[in-house]
């Protein structure tokens, strides 16, 4: 792989906004009695049978450790007093859609992540302001005084400064991180806090004995290579606050999917289906998060002798529902001629996507 020098654009005034505990506050505005009480969005367990997933909760709940995609079950053992609320997605929108357009009054780069957050290129800004800070700071005023809901921002001069900016201080948080300060400030970051560092390369770093920032900032560049690849490339700059992906307005992902590649080949039926089923998981999983329903899924096979297959089904309606998308793979595979070469990758996409807001489907678990 070429290295590429360290090129680190500070010119840029990155705000990014995350409303705190959205459909949870959402629900305690408007029912007052909430107030002070665990809240859950999601089924509730003892009217389900148990089967259910939570979309988010309120920080009173959050204190019990229940977070999103935990199970309502789970949840409901953690927090028996918790107050479970279906979700009216439909009004979570309608909401969501008018922070945009308090957003949109300061500048029209606006790149929304869901509902809920978005990150604003203020560089240039319809207030002419010089001040990424004041501009944050009027936002947060605004959303509080109009729709009477708090949320937290980060100010830097990128994406990856500015996410974790404002995750730092939850709720109605305000923090900066400055160009000559991001490398302090990451230095002292435990390394699962680095936004799009999953479990997995958690467990790998900690293998390695990296636990902070600082550790990861130890690392040659070409051992995180050799050990991660491309992320270890992204790894290395990220450390150091190096991260130059502009702000996109109208962002909008037409599909979602996941694969793996296998170093050793898959033969069996057991494996292949175990790995349809983890690969499902994960599309449900985001799905989910970015608040999304697709109509199409599609399987994608690579064997031994790196030969392609891609095999499609399309549903009588959208769905986000991991039984369902699981269940769809795994019968497309079946559907596949024998072919005994071994399997090197996998794949499972949704395609066809359109907004969850409209219609509401939690995925369930057993």
């Amino acid at each position: 792989m070429l290295i590429f020098p360290l090129v680190n654009d500070t010119s840029r005034k990155i705000i990014h906004i995350d409303m705190d505990a959205f459909f949870a506050a959402v629900e305690m505005r408007d029912d007052p009695s909430l107030k002070g009480k665990p809240v859950v969005i999601g089924a509730d367990p003892r009217l389900t049978g148990g089967r259910g997933v939570v979309s988010t909760c309120n920080y009173e709940a959050r204190k019990y450790g229940i977070h999103s995609a935990m199970s309502s079950k789970e949840a409901y053992e953690r927090c028996p007093q918790a107050v479970f609320i279906r979700g009216d997605h439909a009004k979570y929108r309608a909401i969501g859609m008018q922070v945009r357009e308090i957003f949109k009054r300061y500048t029209d780069l606006v790149e929304p992540m869901s509902i809920d957050e978005a990150y604003l290129d203020v560089t240039e800004n319809k207030i002419n302001s010089k001040s990424a800070i004041k501009i944050a700071k009027l936002i947060q005023h605004d959303i509080w005084q109009e729709l009477h809901l708090t949320c937290s921002a980060g100010v830097s001069f990128n994406k990856f400064l500015a996410k974790l900016a404002s995750d730092y201080e939850k709720p109605k948080g305000l923090t900066l991180i400055l160009p000559e300060d991001a490398e302090d400030f990451l230095a002292k970051l435990p390394i699962e806090k680095f936004h799009g560092v999953g479990k997995k390369t958690v467990e790998k770093l900690h293998a390695m004995s990296i636990y902070t920032g600082a550790d990861l900032q130890q690392v040659p560049e070409m051992e995180l290579i050799d050990r991660f690849g491309r992320f270890g490339y992204d790894l290395y700059r990220k450390a150091r606050g190096i991260s130059n992906s502009p702000v996109k307005p109208n962002r909008e992902r037409k599909s979602i999917g996941s694969e793996r590649t296998y170093r050793k080949l898959l033969f069996s039926d057991e494996d292949i289906k175990a790995e349809i089923s983890n690969n499902a998981r994960r599309v449900a999983e985001t799905l989910e998060k970015n608040h999304k329903l697709g109509r199409t899924i599609v399987l994608k096979v690579r064997y031994a002798d790196f030969s392609t297959l891609t095999k499609r089904v399309t549903l009588d309606d959208l769905t986000s529902d991991l039984e369902l998308i699981e269940q769809t793979a795994q019968a497309i595979y079946d559907s596949l001629e024998e072919n005994k070469a071994g399997i090197r990758l996998l794949g499972v996409t949704v395609t066809g996507l359109d907004d969850a807001y409209q219609r509401l489907q939690l995925f369930d678990y057993d």
